[in-house]
């Protein structure tokens, strides 16, 4: 006796949402090639003629290593070159020791050579380590591990990384180096990324249009305050320690290099924002299925209650995630016992204080502006007014 088993049809608006989704995708992706295609990079140095390859140290000619165990001067070594149009040919280099450049080498380690050739020269010298595999494994062990303990949610997470790397390298960085406001274009990629992320992660509901409006509201409203209290302190992108290469690079092209602190303080409050923004959306979306006679203005409470112990661990994420990167200047401040004014004078205390703060209000203006709209969202104006 068989059984006629009915072949389920396909859902309409899954199969309508992935065509939509491909097709935004390939113009996007379109975009983009455009984009990268047509916007002619101006090299700050004369490269011709210099290349950087895989190599394998073979022997070690001369040493440079001290009685005291230290090393002083350059190593002379014995090189195989991996890749490049020498691949499989010997040199002769040399490898500096420093904290910077060249590489404690010995023989069978892997390194990346520098190879320059004039007149039919070549003089070859140790780069750095060669870090790729190091760096390959441990992004592969990220998403591997993102997708082994968030499954499909984790996966899609991955892929909504994956496409905010694609956004800042291959849109964002041209825009600005086409003069394209950086204040702007990082309000763009953030409009992107996060309709994306929270797509990927929430799907097309209510969630997740409250979460990228409120997502959009917060890092703006960062970036915003962060203008304003730069003008204040006299701050902007021209007090970074980096000004004078990035005005070789405005030499050079149409970047716009003042406004670039600013856009960086956007990108580096999305996550947060972003974080904080999903979190209460889901929040009162669960409150409201779980009890949906509740009122719009209790659910708003509720949103805040949530936002509010999450205000305490985010600002700390914020605060210390800058600190961090500045503890450098935090140590050298601190050994050098430099007077009070004289701290608070420099622009390196006040670039980190005004990013990390500033970033901190806008996850804390998220908090009242999602518990706002995801009510809305889910009620009704009308309802929600009554």
């Amino acid at each position: 006796m068989t059984l006629n088993k009915k072949i389920p049809k396909p859902n309409k608006k899954a199969v309508i949402h992935v065509g939509v989704s491909l097709i935004l995708l390939i113009v996007f992706a379109g975009l983009l090639w455009w984009l990268n295609s047509t916007t002619q990079v101006t090299p700050l140095l004369n490269t011709q003629g210099v290349t950087y390859e895989k190599a394998r140290v073979e022997s070690i000619i001369q040493d440079n290593i001290q009685d005291d165990g230290t090393r002083a001067g350059s190593q002379v070594v014995q090189l195989t070159i991996l890749t490049g149009e020498h691949r499989g040919e010997t040199f002769e280099a040399t490898s500096a020791s420093s904290y910077l450049y060249g590489a404690d080498c010995v023989p069978g380690l892997e390194v990346t050579a520098c190879l320059s050739e004039s007149d039919g020269n070549i003089s070859v010298s140790v780069y750095n380590y060669y870090r790729s595999p190091a760096l390959y494994v441990l992004v592969a062990l990220f998403l591997a591990l993102l997708w082994l303990i968030g499954g499909k949610k984790g996966l899609r997470s991955a892929l909504g990384l994956i496409f905010t790397f694609c956004c800042i390298l291959w849109l964002f960085l041209p825009l600005l180096y086409r003069g394209c406001s950086p204040f702007l274009a990082a309000v763009l990629v953030v409009a992107l990324t996060t309709a994306v992320t929270m797509y990927l992660v929430g799907g097309a509901t209510k969630k997740t249009v409250s979460s990228v409006l409120g997502t959009l509201g917060g890092v703006t409203a960062a970036g915003l305050i962060a203008w304003v209290f730069g003008e204040l302190a006299h701050i902007s992108g021209y007090n970074v320690t980096e000004i004078e290469t990035l005005i070789s690079i405005s030499d050079v092209s149409s970047l716009q290099v003042g406004e670039l602190l600013f856009a960086g303080i956007l990108i580096a409050s999305l996550g947060a924002v972003m974080d904080v923004a999903m979190s209460i959306s889901s929040a009162i979306e669960e409150v409201h299925l779980r009890n949906p006679a509740l009122s719009a203005k209790e659910l708003m409470r509720s949103g805040l209650h949530v936002g509010r112990d999450m205000m305490g661990t985010m600002s700390n994420t914020l605060v210390l995630a800058f600190c961090g990167s500045s503890i450098n200047t935090l140590v050298i401040v601190y050994a050098y016992a430099m007077p009070y004014n004289q701290v608070m004078s420099l622009y390196d205390i006040g670039i980190e204080i005004l990013q990390g703060l500033a970033g901190t209000m806008g996850v804390i203006l998220t908090v009242p502006l999602v518990s706002v709209l995801m009510p809305l969202l889910l009620c009704g104006w009308k309802k929600a007014k009554k």
